[in-house]
Protein backbone atom coordinates (compact mmCIF):
# COMPACT_ATOMS: atom_id res chain seq x y z
CA UNK A 1 0.00 0.00 0.00
CA UNK A 2 1.20 3.50 -0.86
CA UNK A 3 0.07 6.46 1.21
CA UNK A 4 -0.10 10.13 0.17
CA UNK A 5 -0.86 12.79 2.79
CA UNK A 6 -1.92 16.31 1.82
CA UNK A 7 -1.65 19.07 4.40
CA UNK A 8 -2.28 22.81 4.12
CA UNK A 9 -0.53 25.85 5.49
CA UNK A 10 -0.69 29.66 5.76
CA UNK A 11 -4.47 29.97 5.24
CA UNK A 12 -7.52 27.75 5.01
CA UNK A 13 -9.56 27.10 1.85
CA UNK A 14 -6.51 26.48 -0.33
CA UNK A 15 -8.28 23.76 -2.29
CA UNK A 16 -6.67 20.68 -0.77
CA UNK A 17 -9.75 18.62 -1.62
CA UNK A 18 -9.70 19.67 -5.27
CA UNK A 19 -5.96 19.02 -5.49
CA UNK A 20 -6.41 15.59 -3.90
CA UNK A 21 -9.20 14.76 -6.34
CA UNK A 22 -7.24 15.99 -9.38
CA UNK A 23 -4.16 14.02 -8.31
CA UNK A 24 -6.37 10.97 -7.88
CA UNK A 25 -7.69 11.47 -11.42
CA UNK A 26 -4.13 11.60 -12.78
CA UNK A 27 -3.06 8.46 -10.91
CA UNK A 28 -6.15 6.66 -12.24
CA UNK A 29 -5.19 7.82 -15.73
CA UNK A 30 -1.85 6.02 -15.14
CA UNK A 31 -3.82 2.85 -14.38
CA UNK A 32 -3.61 2.80 -10.57
CA UNK A 33 -6.48 2.10 -8.19
CA UNK A 34 -7.02 5.10 -5.91
CA UNK A 35 -9.07 5.82 -2.80
CA UNK A 36 -9.32 9.23 -1.12
CA UNK A 37 -10.20 10.11 2.44
CA UNK A 38 -10.60 13.19 4.62
CA UNK A 39 -9.56 13.65 8.26
CA UNK A 40 -11.08 16.75 9.88
CA UNK A 41 -9.99 18.22 13.22
CA UNK A 42 -13.40 19.41 14.44
CA UNK A 43 -15.05 17.66 17.40
CA UNK A 44 -18.38 17.02 15.69
CA UNK A 45 -18.70 13.30 15.03
CA UNK A 46 -19.67 14.19 11.46
CA UNK A 47 -20.93 17.31 9.62
CA UNK A 48 -24.55 16.13 9.73
CA UNK A 49 -25.71 18.71 12.28
CA UNK A 50 -23.56 21.58 10.99
CA UNK A 51 -25.23 24.64 9.49
CA UNK A 52 -24.58 24.77 5.72
CA UNK A 53 -24.32 28.56 6.01
CA UNK A 54 -21.12 28.04 8.02
CA UNK A 55 -19.68 24.73 6.87
CA UNK A 56 -21.03 24.30 3.35
CA UNK A 57 -23.09 21.38 2.13
CA UNK A 58 -23.26 17.99 3.81
CA UNK A 59 -22.28 15.35 1.26
CA UNK A 60 -23.94 11.92 1.63
CA UNK A 61 -22.47 8.54 0.61
CA UNK A 62 -24.24 5.33 -0.39
CA UNK A 63 -23.90 3.90 3.11
CA UNK A 64 -25.62 6.95 4.63
CA UNK A 65 -22.48 8.62 5.96
CA UNK A 66 -22.85 12.41 6.25
CA UNK A 67 -19.49 13.80 5.23
CA UNK A 68 -17.50 16.88 4.34
CA UNK A 69 -18.11 18.34 0.89
CA UNK A 70 -14.55 17.43 -0.17
CA UNK A 71 -15.70 13.83 -0.54
CA UNK A 72 -17.88 15.13 -3.34
CA UNK A 73 -14.75 16.38 -5.10
CA UNK A 74 -13.13 12.97 -4.60
CA UNK A 75 -16.07 11.12 -6.18
CA UNK A 76 -16.46 13.58 -9.05
CA UNK A 77 -12.78 13.40 -10.03
CA UNK A 78 -12.19 9.67 -9.52
CA UNK A 79 -13.87 6.26 -9.49
CA UNK A 80 -13.34 5.88 -5.73
CA UNK A 81 -16.05 3.92 -3.92
CA UNK A 82 -16.18 5.82 -0.64
CA UNK A 83 -17.71 4.80 2.67
CA UNK A 84 -17.92 6.20 6.18
CA UNK A 85 -14.37 4.87 6.69
CA UNK A 86 -13.17 7.61 4.33
CA UNK A 87 -14.55 10.50 6.39
CA UNK A 88 -13.08 10.82 9.87
CA UNK A 89 -13.26 13.65 12.42
CA UNK A 90 -11.57 14.24 15.75
CA UNK A 91 -14.99 13.73 17.32
CA UNK A 92 -15.25 10.26 15.78
CA UNK A 93 -11.71 9.39 16.89
CA UNK A 94 -12.17 10.55 20.49
CA UNK A 95 -15.59 8.92 20.71
CA UNK A 96 -14.07 5.57 19.70
CA UNK A 97 -11.18 5.93 22.15
CA UNK A 98 -13.48 6.79 25.05
CA UNK A 99 -15.77 3.83 24.26
CA UNK A 100 -12.75 1.52 24.30
CA UNK A 101 -11.61 2.97 27.61
CA UNK A 102 -15.08 2.46 29.14
CA UNK A 103 -15.10 -1.16 27.95
CA UNK A 104 -11.72 -1.73 29.54
CA UNK A 105 -9.92 -2.38 26.27
CA UNK A 106 -6.82 -0.54 27.48
CA UNK A 107 -6.48 -2.83 30.53
CA UNK A 108 -6.21 -0.07 33.12
CA UNK A 109 -3.58 1.98 31.31
CA UNK A 110 -3.59 5.76 31.44
CA UNK A 111 -5.26 6.77 28.16
CA UNK A 112 -3.35 9.52 26.37
CA UNK A 113 -3.16 11.27 23.01
CA UNK A 114 0.06 9.34 22.33
CA UNK A 115 -0.20 6.40 21.83
CA UNK A 116 -3.93 5.76 22.14
CA UNK A 117 -5.42 8.57 20.04
CA UNK A 118 -2.65 8.38 17.45
CA UNK A 119 -3.02 4.59 17.24
CA UNK A 120 -6.75 5.05 16.60
CA UNK A 121 -5.99 7.55 13.84
CA UNK A 122 -3.48 5.19 12.21
CA UNK A 123 -6.06 2.41 12.31
CA UNK A 124 -8.42 4.70 10.41
CA UNK A 125 -5.68 5.64 7.91
CA UNK A 126 -5.32 1.96 7.09
CA UNK A 127 -9.03 1.03 7.23
CA UNK A 128 -9.96 3.67 4.67
CA UNK A 129 -7.21 2.48 2.31
CA UNK A 130 -8.46 -1.06 1.73
CA UNK A 131 -8.92 -2.24 -1.84
CA UNK A 132 -6.64 0.13 -3.73
CA UNK A 133 -3.02 0.72 -4.83
CA UNK A 134 -2.70 4.26 -3.51
CA UNK A 135 -4.64 6.09 -0.80
CA UNK A 136 -4.68 9.89 -0.75
CA UNK A 137 -5.47 11.34 2.66
CA UNK A 138 -6.34 15.00 3.11
CA UNK A 139 -5.72 16.43 6.56
CA UNK A 140 -8.21 19.22 7.24
CA UNK A 141 -7.34 22.51 8.87
CA UNK A 142 -4.11 24.47 8.72
CA UNK A 143 -0.68 23.44 9.98
CA UNK A 144 -0.09 25.25 13.26
CA UNK A 145 -3.62 24.72 14.57
CA UNK A 146 -3.66 22.89 17.89
CA UNK A 147 -6.51 20.57 16.94
CA UNK A 148 -4.75 19.04 13.93
CA UNK A 149 -1.59 18.06 15.80
CA UNK A 150 -2.67 14.45 16.57
CA UNK A 151 -3.28 13.81 12.85
CA UNK A 152 0.11 15.22 11.87
CA UNK A 153 1.85 13.17 14.54
CA UNK A 154 -0.01 10.06 13.37
CA UNK A 155 1.08 10.47 9.76
CA UNK A 156 4.67 10.94 10.95
CA UNK A 157 4.44 7.67 12.87
CA UNK A 158 2.84 5.89 9.90
CA UNK A 159 5.75 6.91 7.65
CA UNK A 160 8.15 5.37 10.16
CA UNK A 161 6.13 2.15 10.32
CA UNK A 162 5.41 1.75 6.60
CA UNK A 163 8.79 2.88 5.25
CA UNK A 164 9.60 6.14 3.51
CA UNK A 165 9.20 4.69 0.01
CA UNK A 166 5.57 3.94 0.83
CA UNK A 167 4.54 7.31 2.26
CA UNK A 168 4.60 10.70 0.53
CA UNK A 169 3.92 14.11 2.11
CA UNK A 170 2.45 16.91 -0.03
CA UNK A 171 2.16 20.32 1.58
CA UNK A 172 -0.12 22.97 0.04
CA UNK A 173 0.71 26.56 0.75
CA UNK A 174 -0.16 30.07 -0.36
CA UNK A 175 2.47 32.09 -2.21
CA UNK A 176 0.98 35.62 -2.11
CA UNK A 177 1.60 38.35 -4.67
CA UNK A 178 1.79 41.87 -3.21
CA UNK A 179 0.55 44.09 -6.02
CA UNK A 180 1.69 47.34 -4.41
CA UNK A 181 5.26 46.05 -4.21
CA UNK A 182 5.05 43.93 -7.37
CA UNK A 183 6.58 41.01 -5.46
CA UNK A 184 5.84 37.35 -4.79
CA UNK A 185 6.48 36.44 -1.16
CA UNK A 186 7.86 33.05 -0.12
CA UNK A 187 8.15 33.71 3.62
CA UNK A 188 4.67 32.39 4.61
CA UNK A 189 5.47 29.08 2.89
CA UNK A 190 8.85 28.86 4.60
CA UNK A 191 7.24 29.37 8.02
CA UNK A 192 4.48 26.86 7.31
CA UNK A 193 7.00 24.18 6.30
CA UNK A 194 9.08 25.02 9.38
CA UNK A 195 6.00 24.26 11.53
CA UNK A 196 5.69 20.85 9.89
CA UNK A 197 9.38 20.10 10.31
CA UNK A 198 9.17 20.92 14.03
CA UNK A 199 7.05 17.79 14.50
CA UNK A 200 9.23 15.65 12.27
CA UNK A 201 7.42 15.87 8.92
CA UNK A 202 9.43 16.97 5.90
CA UNK A 203 7.29 17.62 2.81
CA UNK A 204 8.31 15.76 -0.32
CA UNK A 205 6.29 18.03 -2.59
CA UNK A 206 5.27 21.67 -2.20
CA UNK A 207 2.09 22.68 -4.07
CA UNK A 208 1.95 26.47 -4.28
CA UNK A 209 -1.38 28.23 -4.69
CA UNK A 210 -0.74 31.47 -6.54
CA UNK A 211 -2.52 34.05 -8.69
CA UNK A 212 0.60 34.71 -10.78
CA UNK A 213 3.23 32.57 -12.48
CA UNK A 214 6.11 31.43 -10.25
CA UNK A 215 9.47 32.34 -11.74
CA UNK A 216 12.49 30.05 -11.66
CA UNK A 217 14.04 32.27 -8.96
CA UNK A 218 11.02 31.89 -6.68
CA UNK A 219 10.94 28.12 -7.17
CA UNK A 220 14.65 27.90 -6.33
CA UNK A 221 14.11 30.01 -3.22
CA UNK A 222 11.20 27.86 -2.06
CA UNK A 223 13.24 24.74 -2.80
CA UNK A 224 16.21 25.93 -0.77
CA UNK A 225 14.40 27.25 2.29
CA UNK A 226 11.73 24.54 2.43
CA UNK A 227 14.21 21.71 1.76
CA UNK A 228 12.19 20.44 -1.23
CA UNK A 229 13.63 19.51 -4.62
CA UNK A 230 13.13 22.27 -7.17
CA UNK A 231 11.22 19.94 -9.51
CA UNK A 232 8.88 19.17 -6.61
CA UNK A 233 7.86 22.82 -6.18
CA UNK A 234 4.54 22.71 -8.05
CA UNK A 235 2.71 25.80 -9.28
CA UNK A 236 -1.06 25.68 -8.81
CA UNK A 237 -2.23 28.91 -10.39
CA UNK A 238 -5.80 30.15 -10.06
CA UNK A 239 -7.94 28.59 -12.80
CA UNK A 240 -9.69 30.77 -15.35
CA UNK A 241 -12.56 28.54 -16.40
CA UNK A 242 -13.37 25.51 -14.26
CA UNK A 243 -12.07 23.26 -11.51
CA UNK A 244 -11.93 20.52 -14.15
CA UNK A 245 -8.88 22.23 -15.64
CA UNK A 246 -6.88 21.11 -12.60
CA UNK A 247 -5.86 17.59 -13.72
CA UNK A 248 -4.34 19.01 -16.92
CA UNK A 249 -2.66 21.85 -15.03
CA UNK A 250 -1.03 19.51 -12.48
CA UNK A 251 -0.04 17.10 -15.25
CA UNK A 252 1.79 19.92 -17.05
CA UNK A 253 3.66 20.59 -13.81
CA UNK A 254 4.63 16.91 -13.68
CA UNK A 255 3.05 16.25 -10.29
CA UNK A 256 1.85 12.74 -11.20
CA UNK A 257 5.29 11.63 -12.44
CA UNK A 258 6.98 13.10 -9.36
CA UNK A 259 4.58 11.28 -7.03
CA UNK A 260 5.04 7.94 -8.80
CA UNK A 261 8.83 8.37 -8.83
CA UNK A 262 9.01 9.13 -5.11
CA UNK A 263 6.73 6.18 -4.29
CA UNK A 264 8.90 3.89 -6.46
CA UNK A 265 6.00 3.09 -8.80
CA UNK A 266 6.27 2.68 -12.59
CA UNK A 267 5.24 5.82 -14.48
CA UNK A 268 2.91 4.18 -16.98
CA UNK A 269 1.39 6.17 -19.89
CA UNK A 270 -1.16 8.76 -18.77
CA UNK A 271 -4.27 9.37 -20.88
CA UNK A 272 -6.07 12.57 -19.88
CA UNK A 273 -7.87 13.08 -23.18
CA UNK A 274 -11.25 12.79 -21.44
CA UNK A 275 -10.41 15.81 -19.27
CA UNK A 276 -9.22 17.71 -22.34
CA UNK A 277 -12.55 16.97 -24.01
CA UNK A 278 -14.48 18.36 -21.04
CA UNK A 279 -12.44 21.57 -21.04
CA UNK A 280 -12.98 21.90 -24.78
CA UNK A 281 -16.75 21.74 -24.30
CA UNK A 282 -16.60 24.30 -21.47
CA UNK A 283 -14.48 26.70 -23.50
CA UNK A 284 -16.63 26.61 -26.65
CA UNK A 285 -20.27 25.96 -25.73
CA UNK A 286 -22.81 26.00 -28.55
CA UNK A 287 -25.50 27.75 -26.51
CA UNK A 288 -26.27 29.11 -23.03
CA UNK A 289 -29.09 28.89 -20.49
CA UNK A 290 -29.97 30.92 -17.42
CA UNK A 291 -30.99 28.88 -14.38
CA UNK A 292 -32.49 30.43 -11.28
CA UNK A 293 -31.69 28.59 -8.04
CA UNK A 294 -34.07 29.61 -5.27
CA UNK A 295 -32.48 28.55 -1.99
CA UNK A 296 -31.97 29.40 1.66
CA UNK A 297 -28.22 29.29 2.19
CA UNK A 298 -26.77 31.46 -0.57
CA UNK A 299 -24.62 33.40 1.92
CA UNK A 300 -22.22 30.42 1.85
CA UNK A 301 -20.85 29.71 -1.62
CA UNK A 302 -20.36 25.99 -0.90
CA UNK A 303 -23.82 25.35 0.57
CA UNK A 304 -25.04 24.06 -2.81
CA UNK A 305 -21.68 22.90 -4.17
CA UNK A 306 -22.82 19.56 -5.60
CA UNK A 307 -25.89 21.11 -7.24
CA UNK A 308 -23.78 23.81 -8.90
CA UNK A 309 -21.40 21.15 -10.20
CA UNK A 310 -24.23 18.89 -11.37
CA UNK A 311 -25.74 21.79 -13.33
CA UNK A 312 -22.33 22.34 -14.93
CA UNK A 313 -22.24 18.63 -15.80
CA UNK A 314 -25.67 18.99 -17.41
CA UNK A 315 -24.19 21.81 -19.46
CA UNK A 316 -21.24 19.62 -20.49
CA UNK A 317 -23.67 16.93 -21.66
CA UNK A 318 -25.45 19.48 -23.86
CA UNK A 319 -22.49 21.58 -25.04
CA UNK A 320 -24.21 24.41 -23.21
CA UNK A 321 -22.97 27.13 -20.87
CA UNK A 322 -24.99 27.27 -17.64
CA UNK A 323 -25.39 30.66 -15.96
CA UNK A 324 -26.66 30.10 -12.40
CA UNK A 325 -28.31 32.95 -10.50
CA UNK A 326 -28.68 32.47 -6.75
CA UNK A 327 -31.92 33.97 -5.41
CA UNK A 328 -33.02 33.93 -1.79
CA UNK A 329 -36.40 32.34 -1.18
CA UNK A 330 -37.02 35.08 1.40
CA UNK A 331 -36.59 37.70 -1.34
CA UNK A 332 -39.32 35.93 -3.31
CA UNK A 333 -41.57 36.21 -0.24
CA UNK A 334 -40.89 39.95 0.05
CA UNK A 335 -40.76 41.01 -3.60
CA UNK A 336 -42.77 38.41 -5.52
CA UNK A 337 -41.85 36.21 -8.48
CA UNK A 338 -41.23 38.84 -11.18
CA UNK A 339 -37.47 38.20 -10.94
CA UNK A 340 -38.06 34.62 -12.16
CA UNK A 341 -39.27 35.72 -15.59
CA UNK A 342 -35.74 35.94 -17.04
CA UNK A 343 -34.84 32.28 -16.45
CA UNK A 344 -34.89 29.34 -18.86
CA UNK A 345 -35.20 26.92 -15.95
CA UNK A 346 -35.82 27.03 -12.19
CA UNK A 347 -34.27 24.77 -9.56
CA UNK A 348 -35.35 24.61 -5.92
CA UNK A 349 -32.81 22.73 -3.76
CA UNK A 350 -33.09 21.03 -0.38
CA UNK A 351 -32.98 22.54 3.08
CA UNK A 352 -34.42 22.40 6.58
CA UNK A 353 -36.71 24.67 8.60
CA UNK A 354 -39.52 27.03 7.65
CA UNK A 355 -37.46 30.08 6.69
CA UNK A 356 -38.21 31.05 3.09
CA UNK A 357 -40.70 28.23 2.60
CA UNK A 358 -43.52 30.38 1.22
CA UNK A 359 -41.02 31.82 -1.26
CA UNK A 360 -40.22 28.31 -2.49
CA UNK A 361 -43.92 27.48 -2.73
CA UNK A 362 -44.51 30.66 -4.74
CA UNK A 363 -41.61 29.67 -7.01
CA UNK A 364 -43.17 26.28 -7.73
CA UNK A 365 -46.49 28.02 -8.49
CA UNK A 366 -44.77 30.42 -10.92
CA UNK A 367 -43.05 27.56 -12.75
CA UNK A 368 -46.27 25.54 -12.96
CA UNK A 369 -48.46 28.41 -14.14
CA UNK A 370 -45.91 29.66 -16.69
CA UNK A 371 -44.68 26.24 -17.85
CA UNK A 372 -41.06 27.03 -17.01
CA UNK A 373 -38.86 23.90 -16.67
CA UNK A 374 -38.79 23.14 -12.94
CA UNK A 375 -36.45 20.86 -11.03
CA UNK A 376 -37.18 20.31 -7.34
CA UNK A 377 -34.76 18.48 -5.07
CA UNK A 378 -35.73 17.16 -1.62
CA UNK A 379 -37.41 20.20 -0.01
CA UNK A 380 -37.94 21.45 -3.57
CA UNK A 381 -40.14 18.42 -4.16
CA UNK A 382 -42.03 18.88 -0.91
CA UNK A 383 -42.82 22.55 -1.58
CA UNK A 384 -43.95 21.66 -5.11
CA UNK A 385 -46.36 19.09 -3.63
CA UNK A 386 -47.70 21.61 -1.12
CA UNK A 387 -48.24 24.19 -3.88
CA UNK A 388 -50.03 21.68 -6.09
CA UNK A 389 -52.20 20.56 -3.18
CA UNK A 390 -53.22 24.11 -2.31
CA UNK A 391 -53.82 25.53 -5.77
CA UNK A 392 -54.77 22.56 -7.94
CA UNK A 393 -56.17 19.90 -5.59
CA UNK A 394 -57.85 22.70 -3.57
CA UNK A 395 -56.55 21.56 -0.18
CA UNK A 396 -56.34 25.14 1.08
CA UNK A 397 -54.54 24.39 4.36
CA UNK A 398 -51.95 22.03 2.81
CA UNK A 399 -48.61 22.23 4.55
CA UNK A 400 -45.76 20.19 5.99
CA UNK A 401 -45.60 18.80 9.48
CA UNK A 402 -42.12 20.34 9.62
CA UNK A 403 -43.44 23.90 9.22
CA UNK A 404 -46.88 23.95 10.78
CA UNK A 405 -48.43 21.87 13.59
CA UNK A 406 -51.92 22.36 12.17
CA UNK A 407 -53.52 21.92 8.78
CA UNK A 408 -53.45 19.15 6.20
CA UNK A 409 -49.98 17.62 6.37
CA UNK A 410 -49.36 16.69 2.76
CA UNK A 411 -45.75 16.24 3.88
CA UNK A 412 -45.15 14.35 7.13
CA UNK A 413 -42.63 12.33 9.09
CA UNK A 414 -43.23 8.60 8.78
CA UNK A 415 -43.96 6.73 12.00
CA UNK A 416 -40.75 4.67 12.01
CA UNK A 417 -38.73 7.89 12.23
CA UNK A 418 -40.70 9.55 15.01
CA UNK A 419 -39.46 7.18 17.70
CA UNK A 420 -35.78 8.05 17.10
CA UNK A 421 -34.48 10.53 19.67
CA UNK A 422 -31.16 11.66 18.18
CA UNK A 423 -31.50 14.52 15.69
CA UNK A 424 -29.41 12.97 12.91
CA UNK A 425 -30.99 9.55 13.40
CA UNK A 426 -34.45 10.67 12.27
CA UNK A 427 -33.29 11.05 8.68
CA UNK A 428 -33.54 8.67 5.76
CA UNK A 429 -29.90 8.58 4.73
CA UNK A 430 -27.97 6.85 1.98
CA UNK A 431 -28.84 4.96 -1.20
CA UNK A 432 -32.33 3.56 -1.81
CA UNK A 433 -33.90 2.01 -4.90
CA UNK A 434 -36.50 3.84 -6.97
CA UNK A 435 -38.88 2.07 -9.34
CA UNK A 436 -39.74 4.44 -12.20
CA UNK A 437 -43.22 4.75 -13.67
CA UNK A 438 -43.90 3.83 -17.27
CA UNK A 439 -44.12 6.80 -19.67
CA UNK A 440 -42.64 9.20 -17.09
CA UNK A 441 -40.08 11.83 -18.09
CA UNK A 442 -37.80 10.39 -15.40
CA UNK A 443 -37.79 6.92 -16.94
CA UNK A 444 -37.03 8.43 -20.35
CA UNK A 445 -34.14 10.34 -18.81
CA UNK A 446 -32.66 7.36 -16.95
CA UNK A 447 -33.43 4.89 -19.74
CA UNK A 448 -34.02 2.13 -17.19
CA UNK A 449 -36.70 0.97 -14.80
CA UNK A 450 -34.93 0.88 -11.42
CA UNK A 451 -32.36 3.41 -10.19
CA UNK A 452 -30.56 3.85 -6.90
CA UNK A 453 -30.20 7.35 -5.43
CA UNK A 454 -28.92 8.96 -2.24
CA UNK A 455 -31.23 10.52 0.35
CA UNK A 456 -30.98 12.99 3.22
CA UNK A 457 -34.34 14.04 4.64
CA UNK A 458 -36.84 13.48 7.44
CA UNK A 459 -40.21 14.09 5.83
CA UNK A 460 -42.09 12.25 3.08
CA UNK A 461 -45.13 12.75 0.87
CA UNK A 462 -48.06 11.67 3.03
CA UNK A 463 -49.76 8.58 1.48
CA UNK A 464 -53.11 9.85 2.80
CA UNK A 465 -53.12 12.65 0.22
CA UNK A 466 -51.77 10.74 -2.78
CA UNK A 467 -55.21 10.06 -4.27
CA UNK A 468 -56.20 13.72 -4.07
CA UNK A 469 -52.97 14.82 -5.77
CA UNK A 470 -52.94 12.18 -8.52
CA UNK A 471 -56.65 12.71 -9.11
CA UNK A 472 -55.87 16.36 -9.82
CA UNK A 473 -53.22 15.48 -12.37
CA UNK A 474 -49.98 14.90 -10.45
CA UNK A 475 -47.94 11.87 -11.54
CA UNK A 476 -46.10 9.65 -9.06
CA UNK A 477 -43.10 8.99 -11.31
CA UNK A 478 -41.03 6.92 -8.90
CA UNK A 479 -41.43 4.92 -5.70
CA UNK A 480 -39.24 2.94 -3.38
CA UNK A 481 -40.19 -0.67 -4.24
CA UNK A 482 -39.86 -1.86 -0.63
CA UNK A 483 -41.69 0.88 1.31
CA UNK A 484 -43.87 2.43 -1.37
CA UNK A 485 -42.59 5.88 -0.40
CA UNK A 486 -42.76 8.45 -3.19
CA UNK A 487 -39.39 9.30 -4.72
CA UNK A 488 -40.29 11.42 -7.79
CA UNK A 489 -43.31 13.48 -8.80
CA UNK A 490 -44.04 15.03 -12.19
CA UNK A 491 -46.67 17.27 -13.73
CA UNK A 492 -47.36 15.62 -17.10
CA UNK A 493 -49.32 18.63 -18.39
CA UNK A 494 -46.12 20.71 -18.47
CA UNK A 495 -43.03 20.57 -20.65
CA UNK A 496 -40.71 19.52 -17.76
CA UNK A 497 -41.83 19.69 -14.14
CA UNK A 498 -39.85 17.05 -12.22
CA UNK A 499 -39.12 16.91 -8.49
CA UNK A 500 -37.21 14.24 -6.57
CA UNK A 501 -37.17 13.42 -2.88
CA UNK A 502 -33.56 12.20 -3.19
CA UNK A 503 -30.39 14.15 -4.05
CA UNK A 504 -29.36 13.32 -7.63
CA UNK A 505 -26.52 15.84 -7.49
CA UNK A 506 -24.48 13.46 -5.33
CA UNK A 507 -24.11 10.97 -8.18
CA UNK A 508 -23.30 13.40 -11.00
CA UNK A 509 -19.79 13.53 -12.48
CA UNK A 510 -18.26 15.64 -15.25
CA UNK A 511 -17.65 12.51 -17.34
CA UNK A 512 -21.03 11.01 -16.40
CA UNK A 513 -23.60 13.79 -15.94
CA UNK A 514 -26.68 12.78 -14.00
CA UNK A 515 -29.58 12.03 -16.41
CA UNK A 516 -32.04 14.33 -14.62
CA UNK A 517 -29.64 17.29 -14.70
CA UNK A 518 -28.70 16.58 -18.32
CA UNK A 519 -32.38 16.49 -19.34
CA UNK A 520 -33.24 19.58 -17.27
CA UNK A 521 -30.60 21.60 -19.13
CA UNK A 522 -31.63 20.04 -22.45
CA UNK A 523 -35.20 21.24 -22.00
CA UNK A 524 -34.13 24.61 -20.57
CA UNK A 525 -32.13 25.35 -23.72
CA UNK A 526 -35.26 24.80 -25.78
CA UNK A 527 -34.85 21.24 -26.97
CA UNK A 528 -38.30 19.70 -26.65
CA UNK A 529 -37.17 16.28 -27.96
CA UNK A 530 -35.92 14.36 -24.95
Amino acid sequence: MKYIFITGGVVSSLGKGLTAGALGALLEAHGYGVILQKFDPYLNVDPGTMNPSQHGEVYVLDDGAETDLDLGHYERFTHSKLTRNNSISSGKIYSSVIKKERRGDYLGKTVQVIPHVTDEIKECFRAGAEGCDIVITEIGGTVGDIESLPFLESMRQLALEEGKDNVLFIHMTLVPYLRAAGEIKSKPSQQSVAKLREIGVQPDVLVCRTEVHLSRDIRQKLSMFCNVEERSVIEEKDLDLSIYELPEALHREGLDDIVLSKLRLPSTPCDISAWSNIIGRLRKPKCAVKIGMIGKYHNQRDAYKSINEALAHGGIANNCAVDISAISAEDIEKNGTACLEEFDGILVPGGFGNRGIEGKIATAQFARENDVPYFGICLGMQTACIEFARNVAKISDANSEEFCPDGSHVICMINSQKIIAEKGGTMRLGAYDCLLSENSLSKKAYEREVVRERHRHRYELNPTFEAALTGSGLLIAGRNPDTGLVEIIENPSLIWFVAAQFHPEFLSKPMKPHPLFANFIKVAKGDKKY
